[in-house]
């Protein structure tokens, strides 16, 4: 079996994932890297197709959001009938209002929230509910109106596990409050910032979601044309690693994508795109041979820790 189809616990869920999981934001909103047609997303029959093919491909968890336009409801339209097929992630917090999205983390809010995401899902249930942040997470927490609201609807059956798309200090707190089953954080070669706190996911048994795994086609072969708008340390790193692999957009993937692959507390990345040979490539390129010591390289450009002087 391929490596990008590896099944891994979500935590202690009981729920298992694909190690590529399916970041359903571009199917629903305008999105990533280039101008405003490379960003535009796709209509709604190739938005089916890129869905069917997700689940014929043998990919089982979709990640998507109220925030993400016309994200849910064309996952509901078009998979109600394979519901069983996949495990469903969506978000609370952040609202819908084409073209743009606003937050409120009222009890009420989200509430009325999660009965508008099961209608657009056309499901009964959502397997896992995630906090979907705004600028200031800390009220949120302190408040506590949304997780509040999120286990009512646990209670009613209306949502199995409970989660938060978060890092640093916040996501620590949620560990330590022990109300999350699963994290979702930001993760890759070029942002390693909260490897420690995928660390102690792992160790407390809370399942990991990696967003930005390719830095959100940073670490793709999209990102070549534009690598002189990048800034800073990312500039450099993701210079270096294309050096490293000679300049080949796929290869740059492949690294990204056995980065993650190699790191245990990882239940699995969320790899978003618009177009369904991308899907099947990234799927490939888990295995992709990269040459012995390619990958431990890769990780001594990206390590953000200063060498020992």
């Amino acid at each position: 079996m391929r490596r990008a189809l590896e099944k891994r616990p979500l935590g202690r869920t009981g729920l298992v994932s694909t190690f590529v999981g399916f970041g359903a934001l571009e199917i629903g909103r305008d999105w990533g890297l280039g101008d405003a047609g490379e960003r535009r997303r796709p209509e709604d029959a190739e938005a089916g197709r890129v869905l069917d093919a997700v689940l014929d491909l043998g990919i089982n968890l979709i990640d998507t959001a109220a925030a993400y336009h016309r994200s849910e409801e064309r996952i509901g339209a078009r998979l109600s009938g394979r519901r069983s097929e996949f495990v469903l992630a969506t978000k609370c917090g952040e609202h819908d209002r084409e073209p743009e999205t606003f937050y409120d983390f009222g009890y009420a809010a989200v509430k009325r929230s999660i009965d508008e995401s099961l209608a657009r899902l056309r499901t009964d249930v959502l397997d896992l509910l995630q906090i979907h942040f705004g600028p200031d997470p800390r009220k949120v927490l302190d408040d506590g109106e949304t997780v509040a609201a999120m286990k009512d609807a646990r209670a009613e059956g209306k949502v199995r596990f409970l989660g938060a798309s978060t890092g640093g200090e916040i996501a620590l707190r949620c560990i330590a409050s022990g109300d999350f089953d699963v994290l979702q954080l930001e993760y890759s070669l070029t942002n390693r910032r909260d490897e420690p706190v995928v660390r102690l996911c792992g160790e407390r048994g809370i399942g990991v979601l990696v967003r930005g795994g390719l830095a959100y086609g940073r670490l793709t072969s999209r990102v070549i044309p534009h690598l002189e708008h990048l800034s800073g340390r990312e500039k450099a790193v993701t210079g270096e690693l294309l050096r490293l692999v000679g300049g080949d957009g796929r290869r740059l993937t492949a690294l990204a994508l056995q980065f993650l692959y190699r790191n245990p507390h990882v239940s699995s990345v969320l790899a978003g795109t618009r177009r369904i040979e991308h899907v099947k490539e990234n799927l490939g390129l888990v295995d992709l041979d990269l040459g012995t010591g390619t990958l431990e390289e890769a990780v001594r450009i990206s390590d953000p820790t200063p060498p020992v002087r």
